[in-house]
């Protein structure tokens, strides 16, 4: 009975999760979206992204993810941002702060340096009314239904479906670019990715 109990909840959650990423694709703005995908693509300095919790882990994520396609990328924890590490922060740089409520103290005492330094800030959240979509340049609205766990608190599916739209940023901005398999192969040796790469371009030599 346990493992029946246990294996109904992993088949729930996974369901869940799955049911959110693709509800994505039918409510997410599309004007915003692009918008979010042209400014990473003209930015000529960094893209900085800051969030506390599971979201700066999928902040963390999307950094790697930008970097992996030559779209100079870091993350900047908001307790270090508020004691000196706002001078990452330039002009030319997108900053992209995370936030399912909109309304984490710790990032919006992020936003005057931002607004200051006149770098362009990116908010995303479930709430249009919070006050990072208000202040921010950019509003990027990604919302769920419901977490999958019983309390609706512990932010699985939210996380996930904010990881799948910034993928799918990623992905349209590799054809924007025309990124290459070349260019892939230089920055990414390691693993077998690496060696799959490595091997092609030494078998066409």
């Amino acid at each position: 009975m346990e493992r029946e109990k246990i294996l109904y909840e992993i088949r729930r959650c996974l369901q869940m999760e799955a049911d959110s990423v693709r509800k994505q694709q039918e409510e997410i703005e599309e004007e915003a979206v692009l918008k979010v995908a042209e400014t990473i693509r003209s930015c000529t300095g960094k893209i900085i992204l800051s969030a506390c919790g599971t979201s700066a882990m999928a902040a963390k994520k999307i950094a790697h993810s930008l970097n992996c396609i030559e779209c100079p990328a870091l993350f900047l924890a908001p307790s270090d941002a508020v004691h000196g590490g706002l001078g990452v922060v330039q002009q030319e740089d997108v900053v992209i702060l995370i936030s399912k409520g909109g309304n984490t103290e710790e990032l919006v005492r992020l936003l005057p340096a931002c607004k200051t330094k006149k770098a362009v800030v990116i908010a995303v959240s479930e709430n249009p009314d919070s006050r990072l979509a208000v202040h921010a340049d950019i509003y990027l609205k990604i919302k769920v239904e419901r977490e999958p766990c019983r309390f609706n608190m512990l932010a699985t599916a939210s996380t996930m479906a904010v990881i799948a739209v910034f993928d799918a940023v990623c992905i349209a901005l590799m054809q924007m670019t025309g990124y290459s398999r070349e260019q892939f192969a230089v920055i990414h040796p390691g693993g077998a990715v690496g060696e799959r790469l490595l091997d092609r371009k030494e078998s066409v030599h």
